[in-house]
């Protein structure tokens, strides 16, 4: 019991372990996540829909977004933003690691004859011959990657852009890195029986990285049959951080805001939003 205590209390190195899978594609949990996604009152999973209205709006003034408009939703759930840019004239692509939200998808736009191809893929891997005006990574996705993730992502989206075309991502700020704080819990189904059907012991190790601006939530889960660990990282940034990344993967960072409906930046903001131009 002490070692598996130990072991649950381990602080691994920044992204030694990368287990999206786990949460996106087990049957259970996915199942959640689609239920927090549909949720529309709610900021887990997807935004708000009074935020993703004005989001949606904002984008397509900002990238005059029309009919003939290519776009490419990384990270697009059960098609949120999706469906309301292909409302607006766009032919959108969306990409997501979820069989279940993609199935759930893919019925909502047969439903509305929406001109939106989607691919359940891990988008780390995604290839096309297709060539976009704009690529959209919403809710922070580029923060769960790794240094190494995050340099082929921003490659593969330089490499299926347009010229001239742009990149509109969100991500946590060093304001939201400020308030972090270390923590360990441990609580009976844990997050009201999110990790399975099943009764189960929950761990929650928090941990905070300050040279790299890193936090960890390590998830332990202990049922009868198994015991498993998630890891859900999180990268912060500072603008000129996420820039020079940008910068070495063939970008220029256009503006910086707040979020991505357009609200003006303020280093104070939990996060901000970027456009970013291949060059």
């Amino acid at each position: 019991m002490f070692k598996q205590l130990e072991k649950i209390n381990e602080r691994p190195e920044p992204f030694q372990f990368y287990t999206a899978s786990d949460l996106w594609t087990d049957e259970h949990t996915s199942k959640q996540m689609l239920s927090f996604h549909l949720n529309e009152s709610i900021d887990v999973s997807s935004r708000n829909a009074e935020f993703m209205d004005r989001s949606v709006k904002w984008i397509a003034s900002e990238f005059k977004i029309g009919r003939g408009s290519r776009i490419a939703d990384f990270g697009c759930g059960p098609g949120l933003y999706a469906a309301r840019l292909a409302k607006r004239g766009a032919s959108v692509t969306g990409i997501d690691f979820s069989k279940r939200s993609i199935e759930y998808a893919k019925e909502a736009a047969a439903r509305e004859q929406l001109n939106i191809s989607y691919v359940n893929q891990n988008y780390l891997e995604f290839e096309t011959k297709e060539r976009f005006d704009l690529v959209l990574m919403i809710f922070c996705d580029l923060c769960a990657l790794s240094p190494t993730q995050r340099k082929g992502i921003l490659s593969r989206f330089h490499k299926i852009l347009k010229p001239g075309g742009a990149v509109l991502l969100d991500v946590y700020s060093m304001s939201a890195f400020e308030q972090k704080e270390e923590a360990a819990t441990y609580e009976v189904n844990q997050l009201d029986g999110f990790w399975s059907p099943n009764k189960y012991y929950g761990f929650l190790n928090t941990f905070k990285y300050d040279k790299e601006k890193i936090v960890l939530d390590k998830y332990t889960i202990i049922e009868p049959e198994r015991i498993r660990q998630v890891y859900n990282w999180f990268q912060y940034f500072a603008p000129e951080d996420l820039e020079r990344e940008f910068v070495e993967a063939g970008f220029f960072v256009k503006e910086l805001y707040s979020d991505v409906a357009g609200t003006p930046y303020d280093r104070r903001s939990n996060e901000f939003a970027v456009i970013a131009n291949k060059t």
